[in-house]
């Protein structure tokens, strides 16, 4: 089990937002995780990411106990993840805005950068070779020179996710990749998804297009801060408490 959460509970004041929220995902697996609006999702990524820390119940990931964690630390262990809003660095261009996320886990030290050193020299290889890997993987190969800011909205989305993944995780959260995409983008962004489980990484994803449920090896329906449904994609669409709840009584 890479990722558990044991009765987690979080409240605001007298507003209960996330509780007894008991979810596992299992290392390989791709899990939605769907609602409404409202009904905690981003809560649940900012606990599960030390932004946030739960009013009771537990985290565990990878068999650690990572309840009180800081982001940075969560990071560090291999938790990665994409923001609904990407926190682009706008007049970077792409290649730069995803060398710069390689700097997590840094192999040189301060002197070295100062000195110059043969160390420093080669940890820039790499990072720039990763960067172009991933650039590749992506698809974004063809757009390596465009600074952010003027990307088009889907390849600005995909470029949040390329700077996840930059980030070398285990488990890579999703905060609605397919937000404001067009079909096309849509379709190619479900096959860079797939790709990257394919890589080795274990996906969890928020989202609100049902097209993901045809990504998704399992789905965790909430509401309201509740687990009100849990299964494959095809149960999903076929529960009348989820139809009624989060897809307004309309089948899909």
């Amino acid at each position: 089990m890479l990722l558990e959460t044991i009765s987690l509970t979080k409240r605001f004041g007298g507003l209960t937002v996330m509780n007894d929220i008991n979810l596992t995902l299992s290392e390989g697996e791709i899990l939605g995780l769907i609602g409404p609006n409202g009904a905690g999702k981003s809560t649940f990524f900012n606990l599960v990411t030390g932004v946030l820390a739960p009013t009771s119940g537990k985290i565990i990931y990878n068999g650690r106990d990572i309840t009180y964690t800081k982001p940075h630390r969560a990071a560090a262990m291999g938790i990665g993840r994409s923001f609904q809003l990407n926190p682009l660095f706008g007049d970077f261009t792409v290649f730069e805005n995803v060398t710069a996320a390689h700097y997590l886990h840094p192999k040189s030290s301060v002197l070295d950068v100062y000195f110059n050193t043969k160390r420093y020299r080669n940890n820039e290889k790499h990072i720039e070779k990763s960067a172009d890997h991933i650039l590749d993987m992506l698809g974004l190969s063809g757009v390596r020179n465009e600074l952010a800011k003027n990307l088009p909205h889907g390849y600005q989305k995909i470029l949040g996710v390329a700077r996840a993944v930059a980030t070398q995780p285990k488990l890579l959260m999703l905060d609605e990749p397919l937000g404001g995409m067009n079909p096309e983008e849509i379709s190619f962004s479900i096959n860079i998804i797939r790709r990257l489980r394919d890589s080795g990484m274990t996906v969890l994803i928020v989202e609100h297009n049902m097209q993901i449920l045809d990504l998704c090896d399992r789905v965790f329906v909430i509401s309201f801060g509740e687990k009100i449904f849990e299964g494959s994609p095809e149960e999903v669409r076929n529960d009348e408490n989820v139809i009624k709840t989060y897809l307004g009584g309309v089948t899909v």
